[in-house]
């Protein structure tokens, strides 16, 4: 069992305080559901590095344990395990690649699967980068850019742009449609080359997710998901040269592993 999380708030020697709001409060979701996963008796993933930042908030988790659904937290390491996949797959032949994610919150993608080699760019807003920074390290290839996906100036600092591999994981939805055109237009325009793998929600989807997740979970109800899209193929007609080469059922991954999201 996960330490104080689980309990009611109190005064801890060497923890962080979240002070976060919105949608950036939703970053704890997440990280809360890897940490939950990790301590099962046998877990489909294993963070680690999940479970020591949980215990290191001075956050109250309790409405979130009482509220969240156990399809959320099942999508949750869905998800992770997906793209932990495609990052090595894409690992395997980019040894020294380009690795971007975008809406990083506290996310440790990097702490599983890195190699050492490849060069990692995490951007989120900047007071979320300021929170990272508290509890995850930056090194030479780990970067972390402080800015919106919104603010053309974090492309200037990607070294390398030929083959990049972009991750957006839980965060395309908290945009509308035209942001999303908007962004994946830039992708376009300054990357020769680059895979983006993300998670997207349905119309359907979208309104469950905002009802059980955002407000049950006692989160603001500012961080509302914004876009769904029933045909995720519609956007190869956005005439942004957008090629969809695979979608999967968020949890193909756990009956593969015969594993129940409840």
């Amino acid at each position: 069992m996960l330490g104080r999380p689980f309990g009611p708030r109190r005064e801890i020697m060497n923890t962080t305080k979240i002070t976060l709001e919105g949608v950036q409060e939703t970053l704890l979701l997440p990280l809360w559901g890897r940490a939950i996963e990790t301590r099962k008796k046998k877990p489909l993933l294993i963070d680690n590095e999940a479970v020591r930042i949980i215990n290191s908030l001075d956050y109250d988790f309790s409405l979130i344990q009482k509220k969240v659904n156990p399809l959320s937290m099942a999508a949750w390491v869905a998800r992770s395990m997906y793209f932990d996949k495609k990052i090595l797959e894409y690992l395997e032949n980019n040894i020294n690649g380009t690795i971007i994610n975008i809406g990083c919150g506290l996310d440790t993608t990097y702490e599983r699967v890195q190699n050492g080699k490849a060069k990692w760019y995490e951007l989120d807003f900047p007071e979320v980068i300021e929170t990272r920074k508290f509890l995850l390290k930056e090194s030479p290839n780990r970067i972390f850019l402080p800015y919106s996906v919104f603010d053309q100036i974090w492309y200037s600092n990607i070294e390398d742009k030929k083959n990049v591999f972009i991750m957006i994981a839980g965060v395309i939805y908290y945009f509308s449609e035209s942001e999303v055109k908007s962004l994946f237009k830039s992708f376009k325009t300054e990357f020769n080359k680059c895979t983006v793998v993300f998670d997207y929600s349905s119309t359907k989807g979208k309104k469950i997710a905002n009802k059980k997740v955002i407000e049950n979970g006692g989160m603001d109800k500012n961080a509302y998901l914004k876009w769904g899209i029933d045909n995720i193929y519609e956007i190869q007609e956005w005439n942004v040269d957008i090629t969809v080469n695979e979608n999967m059922t968020m949890f193909k991954e756990h009956r593969k592993y015969g594993a129940s999201p409840f």
